[in-house]
């Protein structure tokens, strides 16, 4: 399908440059490697009617750089003091990218690396948070562990005081691991340090679970979290199963998109009602969600709620929920607890004998160990983000597009929350494995079982 022509035209005029620190002359110590360069450019569009359309208006097709390790480096990797710091919540796969840049960074030489502890507040000198030395014996293990060895933190932190504290300790390279808050973080410490003229590369690796950093198609932990949702989706399944009208609500993380949600419903389809912030829902009248439910039980007799964290927002009081975290994004109504009573009350009035079985395993998912190609992605990014600044980038975070592994500028993946778009075939897929739109119709002639 042909892209919008308002998509075209809010990429094409974006700068994908990545910024440098000064110009690469020191020979890469890596050897029997192919060096990427910094003229390979990996497109942001597939569709051959935007490449067309671009083409013949005489535009410059709108790519990323690659990623991956450069014939000419920057930093001397026998000076250079590496930190890496790990901001925001917990996220399968943290350790693993920590692993992963302190191995790399020993590829090259470096036997300076530092891990920062408790996020930015480690930078911070008041708070007296020693930073630890880390090498390869060190890190042997840590990917059978889930969190983060380091410990994190939420909340900004003066940026004058942490490119003090970089400079003061001659720290080159600073690693931030983290999601949408770490990374404009970042990208804040990067611009100080350019006003000052400090050569020091800032490079993000993205964390996000809820997957929805921008200019990236995927964000580590993300499929950890789709697979460990899977046998909480089935107990839920089967405890629906086991009661007469038995329904089953499992509230799943995803403040401001639902990709978790929706990538679940997917990967286990014995979910009947998916929901997600970016598809706003009705609670009461004909086509609300209580009378889908209730028309599903009257033909299935059970039924699997999935929602995640930012849906149905619009259903709570305007006031309500006005607060923020540390990071500065607004806390959200607890939208499971809250279906799980409006289900409850509804049915009751309606007479309608019913069990509901609420599951909310957000805090479970997030801190175990990342698994199988998830641990193997982290390790690819870690790599990546190594490569990009031993070459001197900053400001620039590691991202993936077209399976391919691309610098995107912190500005860029930043600018907005990736999210689910309606009418895109994720969540056209969930309306058909679901059928839950059969009963939001209003029509009960679902076969789904």
């Amino acid at each position: 399908m042909a892209l919008d022509q308002q998509i075209i035209d809010d990429i094409q005029d974006l700068d994908f440059s990545v910024q440098s620190v000064g110009t690469a002359s020191v020979a890469s110590p890596l050897s029997g490697v192919p060096f990427a360069s910094d003229s390979t450019r990996i497109s942001y569009f597939t569709d051959v009617d935007a490449v067309e359309s671009l083409v013949k208006a005489g535009k410059t097709l709108p790519s990323f750089v690659a990623a991956g390790p450069r014939e000419k480096i920057f930093h001397d990797p026998a000076w250079t003091r590496a930190a890496i710091v790990t901001c925001g919540g917990l996220c399968p796969g943290i350790n693993d990218v920590i692993k992963g840049l302190v191995n790399t960074l020993y590829r090259y030489g470096v036997r300076n690396v530092f891990g920062v502890r408790y996020g930015f507040r480690g930078l911070i000198p008041a708070f007296g948070l020693e930073p630890v030395r880390l090498d390869p014996d060190t890190v042997d293990l840590l990917h059978e562990n889930g969190g983060s060895v380091l410990g994190s933190s939420r909340g900004e932190q003066p940026t004058d005081e942490i490119v003090q504290t970089l400079d003061r300790l001659n720290i080159n390279v600073l690693f931030t691991i983290g999601g949408d808050g770490t990374q404009r973080g970042a990208r804040d410490i990067a611009d100080a340090l350019t006003e000052k003229q400090c050569p020091i590369s800032v490079v993000g690796v993205p964390k996000t679970i809820d997957n929805d950093l921008n200019f990236m198609a995927r964000t580590f932990g993300f499929e950890t979290a789709v697979y460990a949702s899977e046998p909480i989706i089935s107990c839920a399944h089967d405890e629906a199963k086991g009661a007469y009208n038995g329904i089953g609500l499992v509230h799943l993380m995803g403040r401001d998109s639902g990709f978790i949600a929706a990538n679940a419903s997917l990967a286990n389809s014995v979910v009947n009602f998916c929901l997600v912030p970016e598809v706003p829902f009705q609670l009461g009248g004909a086509r609300g969600l209580l009378s889908a439910l209730e028309r599903r039980l009257e033909e299935k007799q059970h039924a699997v709620i999935v929602v995640a964290e930012g849906a149905g927002q619009e259903l709570f009081e305007a006031d309500a929920g006005a607060e923020k975290d540390a990071s500065g994004n607004l806390l959200h109504n607890d939208i499971g607890l809250f279906l799980k009573a409006k289900i409850k009350e509804h049915l009751k009035k309606r007479g309608v004998e019913h069990s509901v079985k609420y599951f909310d395993p957000s805090y479970i998912i997030r801190s175990i160990p990342a698994r199988g190609t998830d641990a193997v992605f982290c390790l690819h990014l870690a790599q990546n983000a190594v490569h990009a600044a031993m070459a001197g980038m900053t400001n620039v975070v590691i991202g993936h597009w077209h399976d391919r592994f691309t610098c995107v500028p912190i500005r860029l993946a930043t600018r907005s929350r990736r999210k689910i778009q309606p009418h895109g075939q994720l969540w056209q897929s969930v309306l058909n494995v679901t059928a839950q739109g059969q009963y939001l119709d209003g029509c009960n002639c679902g076969d789904k079982s």
